[in-house]
């Protein structure tokens, strides 16, 4: 696994240019370019204030932006998952043209929507600010990297295994857009968990992405440190699975050309 790392790691010019290429041509041809990956997060952040300042009331106070603190790291979640399971499939044609290590295509996939959550999370600062919520910057500073660096990680090793399997049965693709729809209830994101009675908060507790999104949480909402045991629980999942991916990724491969 190591030499295929360093192998990787030596097509990373490679994967800059997908990722540029994605950021680039998804709005090509568009009045305001690649000012759209601003502009879309601002207006979802607007909708879910207007909503949940004014129609819906929770007991949460400003609970809109613990729905955008939760929503925002889910999006990427959901974005990464759906179209890297799809991904390989997608680049047929240079898959059986070209040699290079299919991880790029994964890699390229989840990086690029990687950027625009971080690009989401810079509107979400502003309004939150302007909000006058207010921030504790030593504290984000601290942990907010870590997190990203978690979540990126998780869903990589899961976008891996994913995309792996979607080349052999093409039904994972349209699986996962609806195992993520019943995913997202799954996840404290628009409820603090605490409310859920017991006899379901187990199974709350054992989805992988509630400790990441209650990080999250803790950090900009509760403006405290992450639990220990949401962090560690976090980080061990994410690179187990994305070790687990490396390995079903590596072993699924030798035949993509055929199935492709």
């Amino acid at each position: 696994m190591l030499s295929r790392l360093k192998e990787i790691y030596e097509y990373r010019d490679m994967v800059a240019g997908l990722v540029h290429r994605d950021l680039r041509g998804r709005y090509k041809g568009s009045f305001m370019g690649f000012l759209w990956n601003f502009i879309n997060p601002l207006c979802q952040i607007i909708v879910y204030i207007l909503v949940f300042s004014m129609i819906y009331k929770s007991n949460l106070d400003h609970y809109y932006i613990y729905l955008i603190v939760g929503m925002m790291p889910w999006n990427f979640f959901n974005e990464s998952i759906c179209q890297g399971a799809g991904c390989v499939f997608a680049q047929a044609d240079m898959v059986k043209k070209i040699y290079f290590p299919r991880e790029v295509l994964v890699i390229s996939t989840v990086t690029s929507r990687f950027v625009n959550f971080l690009l989401s999370y810079l509107v979400a600062f502003v309004i939150i600010l302007v909000s006058g919520f207010g921030f504790r910057p030593l504290l984000m500073l601290c942990w907010l990297p870590i997190l990203f660096l978690i979540e990126y990680t998780f869903a990589l090793g899961l976008s891996l295994i994913l995309a792996a399997v979607d080349v052999y049965f093409r039904d994972v693709e349209y699986m996962t857009g609806v195992i993520t729809m019943a995913w997202v209830w799954l996840t404290p994101i628009m409820y603090d968990i605490d409310i859920v009675p017991p006899s379901l908060a187990w199974l709350i507790r054992l989805n992988p992405m509630t400790p990441i999104i209650d990080c999250y949480h803790q950090v900009l909402y509760y403006k405290t440190f992450p639990a220990a045991g949401s962090l560690w629980q976090s980080a061990v999942v994410a690179v187990a699975l994305l070790v687990i991916g490396e390995l079903v990724f590596i072993r699924l491969e030798r035949h993509f050309a055929e199935e492709l």
